[in-house]
């Protein structure tokens, strides 16, 4: 009877949390104009959504200021990670705390605390993008670390000293010692980036410049105005990123399980 009710209850988390992405699919493929009357079959949307120049230059920012401000909170977070493994206890302490805080704290507060810090105090214009780009960046490196870091706490502290004393230099130690061990949390972190600076709204809402627009953001003013055609296409932009996401998911869960079979394999045959 436990057995069941485990069963059933796994069974409505998944219907609750893929049913109405599985819904959105659907219509996506249709010519309906609103959710709740299925029409007709059609690839009207996709269409609409690959031939617009608009919702193009949409999507190209939006990656490129993902895939930017994912580079830069990697190599900050990796950095602080490690710093924070070789330092002492209270530095180190001290350093999880302070990371701690964007974690917890509301993006819309980060928003715009990074738009009066930079554009009200420094005078830096919203136009050159430096205030989305130090947002995201602050939104995302927190993130960066609290995936290496773990990583790191997995590897054996004395073989940065052990590759010192057999005459490498710091950055040899660093670059082709350490930071080969924690490439799957840097990889990881990376990702985790990127996901994060898609999803975000308040914080681009901020900092953003006025001809600017995130997906998020993009699809929230959508959602106001009276377009029909570009409401309906961002259904289909929907569809395309929860496929993208599943293959990825599928990809990284298939290449674990043949690392895993990789290493195992060895062993059993030494077994036998």
């Amino acid at each position: 009877m436990n057995k069941q009710v485990r069963g059933l209850f796994l069974v409505l988390v998944l219907i609750f949390l893929y049913l109405p992405i599985l819904i959105l699919v659907v219509y996506s493929f249709t010519t309906s104009t609103q959710i709740g009357a299925i029409r007709g079959f059609s690839l009207h949307n996709y269409v609409t959504l690959f031939t617009t120049q608009e919702l193009r230059d949409m999507i190209a920012g939006t990656l490129a200021l993902a895939l930017g401000s994912a580079v830069i909170a990697t190599i900050l977070g990796t950095m602080g990670a490690i710093g924070a493994f070789y330092s002492r206890k209270k530095v180190s302490a001290a350093i999880n705390t302070v990371n701690q805080i964007p974690v917890v704290n509301a993006d819309v507060v980060t928003g715009f605390s990074i738009c009066i810090l930079l554009v009200v105090v420094l005078h830096i214009s919203k136009d050159t993008y430096v205030p989305l780009v130090a947002g995201h960046v602050t939104l995302c490196a927190p993130f960066v670390y609290l995936s290496v870091l773990p990583r790191i706490k997995q590897m054996d502290s004395s073989i940065y000293e052990a590759a010192l004393d057999l005459g490498a230099t710091p950055f040899q130690a660093l670059t082709q010692i350490v930071i080969p061990q924690i490439v799957p949390g840097i990889i990881s972190g990376f990702a985790l980036a990127i996901t994060l600076s898609l999803d975000d709204y308040f914080i681009a809402t901020y900092t953003k410049p006025a001809t600017f627009d995130t997906i998020s953001t993009y699809v929230v003013n959508a959602t106001k105005g009276s377009q029909t055609t570009i409401k309906t296409a961002l259904w289909a932009l929907s569809t395309v990123i929860f496929v993208i996401v599943v293959l990825i998911v599928l990809g990284m869960n298939l290449r674990t399980i043949r690392q895993q079979r990789a290493g195992t394999g060895p062993a059993r045959r030494q077994h036998i």
